[in-house]
């Protein structure tokens, strides 16, 4: 098991994210972070979450929101978009919602996604539970609780790290991304 605080990959963007082609390669759930993932910390669903959560639907994903948020947040999510279950107070690193979210889906470890900004919380939580795992460049990394803030400059020394980690051909596993004309923007 991977207790790396290492993601599989880093991406500039949850958006940037081929999701098909990952279905192609026998993906069918995704766990997602929800604040500085998908969304400005504390926004409510935009028109691109929305987009993105009904596209997943069609490709026939299933996906839950783990936060450590309290519930009136990650539910207003969820009620917004199409198709997104939701676990609060979820206790990241922690690996047991991890696992909870995969059996809300019924998948497995194997075909589970896990998209998240923190490296802390949701990259380290998602290996310990064996996971792949992407770090996406948070949303607004400014606008979020001074713990988090100091988290990111623990996070942007971990990444110098990570940038020679990648150089040096360690075990990555590259996400496909989507061709520059079909992202929304």
């Amino acid at each position: 098991m991977k207790h790396s605080l290492y993601p599989n990959d880093y991406v500039s963007s949850t958006y940037a994210i081929d999701f098909a082609a990952l279905a192609r390669e026998g993906y069918r759930g995704i766990i997602f972070d929800v604040d500085n993932t998908l969304v400005p910390h504390g926004a409510p669903a935009d028109e691109r979450a929305k987009a993105l959560f009904a596209e997943l639907h069609d490709l026939g994903y299933g996906c839950v929101l783990l936060s450590n948020n309290k519930e009136p947040r990650v539910k207003m999510f969820s009620e917004a978009v199409v198709g997104a279950q939701y676990i609060y107070k979820a206790g990241k690193p922690g690996t047991a919602n991890y696992c909870k979210a995969m059996e809300m889906m019924g998948t497995t470890k194997e075909n589970t996604l896990f998209v998240g900004d923190q490296i802390f919380t949701d990259v380290w939580g998602a290996n310990r539970a064996g996971i792949r795992s992407v770090l996406v460049k948070p949303i607004l990394p400014w606008k979020e609780e001074i713990q988090i803030i100091l988290k990111r400059f623990l996070e942007a020394l971990i990444l110098a790290g990570y940038a020679v980690y990648r150089k040096n051909g360690k075990t990555i596993q590259p996400v496909p991304l989507r061709q520059p004309k079909d992202q929304a923007e």
